[in-house]
């Protein structure tokens, strides 16, 4: 059996299974009625008596918080550790979780200090010269704990609160646990990854099982366990109106795709490091994100090649946000898209956004996939070669060639290449920003005409479509072969080729300048042997 020699032909012909689902999940839990200096002032107001209102109020809220849950690992019998400085949570909590009995309940208590936002009171001084308390934002180091539990719908979770006002929260989870959880209750076989699946008796029912890990039962999961655990706030106040929301700090978005023989998988990431590295420079591949990059945009934007052990990954940083490519337990192929930040992508941070970012994250991942498969399937025939390369009229328009080598044309397409990552298309205006630079440009010397003019070129070329009812475009796969082609071809053959054969400096046996010298002395031996003279 042949092995394979591209990433295409290993997406193409060796994958087994795949899957798109939620890995980790990390939510903030907060209490949106209590973020602003004055919102809680009118809480303890409210809430906690007459007088002047101070952070000292805060005090007896927080000693019957603590006191509770005291009371809880009394009564249930549960272990609270602190925990060492550097200690790995996730370890500890896989040691309690093989020895735990039942499906369902808490592992144990973790303790642990740590910074958090939270409300003070400072002195301030009237017109009178009198001091009265004054409640400001701040932050401190206060302890945090983990309640680390086991759901039978979501399997390991932890939910953590602040013990000092306004006591937020984080949840955690793993959407491939709670798949593997599903697949059990409806009796589908199936045999795991440490984190994921690997084979399955019903993919599509499993597919269908992860996309239904929606919102609201984010919410239920949320609210019943809080309804089991201590909570800072009485039912008088849960009740008046003060709840817990949740919203996004982490989500990471997974494709999975499990290949017949590990060797593919090698394939796969020494295909991908070797020829997508020079598409993957921070200033390419931040593109995907679909933000525009400035000198002020904040952030880090950058690619890396990490290895552990001789088992490489690819990472593609934008801000806080990355993408990470690695070959999972000599398995499967995993893409996966971590979001920081929904708001780099125009969503807000709510959890009823997780659709609409589910869809633009899963997208994402395909996109690169393609982008990486297309990168090394761009043969170009005569015929296209011949047609973009010569002038086209499509009904009344006419458009000039993009001439093979032509700087003007080059950048052009290089910048095709870069578009193509886009999940919405692109603007005119983004084309002045990326093909000003490769052509030594200030941006304000191509003007709307000549930006026009040059997506005409491409549009009737059929290399870029309009997106109907915008003024957005988008790269055909014409347009990405073509691009790529001439790309690939006048960087790693045309240029560096004329440079080996004209560089006066350049060596003699340089291969190139080998070849050509006996070519040339072939067609001399040839001329001679014909008795032709050649041409004075």
């Amino acid at each position: 059996m042949s092995l394979p020699r591209t990433v295409a032909d290993v997406i193409a012909s060796h994958v087994t299974l795949e899957l798109e689902s939620l890995d980790r999940v990390y939510l903030n839990v907060y209490q949106p009625k209590l973020q602003t200096p004055r919102a809680v002032f009118y809480f303890l107001r409210e809430h906690y008596g007459e007088g002047a209102v101070s952070s000292h109020q805060m005090k007896a809220i927080t000693e019957q918080f603590l006191q509770n849950i005291d009371d809880y690992a009394f009564e249930h019998q549960i272990e609270v550790i602190t925990f060492a400085k550097g200690q790995r949570k996730e370890d500890l909590a896989a040691k309690y979780l093989a020895t735990f009995p039942g499906t369902e309940g808490v592992l144990f208590i973790g303790k642990a200090q740590e910074k958090v936002r939270t409300f003070r009171t400072e002195g301030r001084r009237n017109e009178r010269g009198e001091t009265y308390p004054w409640i400001v934002d701040s932050t401190a180091m206060v302890n945090q704990y983990y309640f680390y539990a086991v759901d039978e719908d979501f399997g390991p979770f932890f939910l953590k609160y602040s013990s000092y006002f306004p006591y937020g929260a984080k949840l955690c989870f793993n959407g491939h646990e709670y798949l593997k959880r599903q697949l059990a209750k409806e009796g589908i076989g199936y045999e795991e990854l440490a984190n994921g699946i690997l084979s399955c008796d019903n993919p599509r029912r499993m597919q269908s099982l992860a996309d239904g890990l929606t919102p609201r039962r984010i919410e239920r999961f949320l609210r019943k366990w809080q309804d089991r655990l201590p909570c800072p706030f009485s039912t008088r106040q849960q009740t008046a109106g003060y709840r817990y929301e949740a919203s996004m700090c982490q989500v990471e978005f997974a494709l999975t795709q499990v290949v017949d023989r590990p060797v593919h998988g090698r394939i796969f990431f020494e295909e991908v490091l070797r020829e997508n590295l020079d598409l993957g420079r921070p200033d390419t591949m931040q593109l995907i994100f679909e933000h525009r990059v400035t000198k002020r945009t904040p952030g880090s934007f950058r690619t890396r090649v990490v290895r552990e052990g001789v088992i490489p990954s690819l990472h593609v940083d934008y801000k806080s946000n990355r993408i990470k490519q690695y070959f999972k337990e000599c398995h499967a192929l995993r893409t996966e898209l971590t979001v920081h930040n929904p708001r780099d992508f125009g969503l807000g941070r709510s959890l009823a956004n997780l659709p609409a970012l589910r869809e633009l994250g899963f997208q994402t991942n395909r996109r690169v996939l393609r982008v990486q498969t297309t990168s090394q399937d761009f043969a170009m025939s005569e015929e296209l070669f011949r047609e973009v390369t010569g002038p086209r009229r499509v009904g009344d328009q006419r458009a000039s060639a993009l001439r093979f080598g032509d700087p003007k044309v080059q950048a052009l397409l290089g910048v095709l290449v870069m578009f193509r990552l886009l999940p919405c298309g692109f603007r005119s205006r983004d084309l002045r920003e990326h093909i000003a630079p490769l052509l030594g440009d200030d941006p304000s010397q191509w003007t709307q005409g000549r930006l026009t003019y040059q997506l005409r070129r491409l549009r009737l070329h059929g290399l870029i479509e309009r997106v109907p009812g915008s003024t957005r475009y988008t790269v055909t796969e014409r347009g990405i072969k073509v691009a790529l082609w001439f790309s690939r071809c006048h960087a790693r053959l045309f240029r560096p080729a004329l440079g080996e054969l004209l560089a006066d400096e350049f060596p003699d046996d340089a291969p190139m300048r080998r070849a050509l010298d006996k070519f040339d002395q072939e067609v001399d031996r040839y001329l001679d042997r014909v008795k032709v003279q050649p041409a004075a």
